[in-house]
């Protein structure tokens, strides 16, 4: 999935998390970024998150589509922030940069860096506005 030209939300998070400790983070990065859950075209996450109650509710809440990314594409991905502990519980470096930089497409930057909550992490991708779209 690419949302090229939008805006992606990525979601790293521990198993279980429950919705609204995952909307209280969002909410929070969302304030820092100066931007409004309806100006996010997508939430992106680590595929065994995707299919969390938790991850999906909160997607639900905001109106957006999840796509959930395996570890092997989502380690792929060049992000300024990766972790050794995370690529040792998850199989890459990173979750929240890589998922947004990956489904906003290529050329796709960073309007939020990783930023981490007691239990997850959010971050939050520009996709490049192709003009033939």
């Amino acid at each position: 999935m690419s949302v090229t030209g939008g805006l992606v939300l990525g979601l790293g998070a521990r198993a279980g998390v429950p919705e609204e400790e995952l909307a209280a983070a969002i909410d929070t990065a969302l304030r820092q970024a100066d931007l409004e859950p309806a100006q996010v075209n997508a939430l992106a996450t680590l595929d065994r998150r995707a299919a969390e109650a938790g991850v999906r509710a909160v997607a639900q809440r905001y109106g957006w589509p999840v796509t959930g990314f395996a570890a092997a594409a989502l380690a792929d991905v060049d992000v300024p922030h990766g972790s050794g502990i995370v690529a040792e519980a998850t199989g890459t470096p990173s979750v929240a940069e890589a998922a947004a930089l990956l489904a906003a497409g290529p050329d796709a930057v960073l309007v939020l860096p990783k930023t981490a909550f007691p239990r997850s992490t959010v971050a939050i991708a520009r996709g490049s506005i192709d003009p033939h779209a």
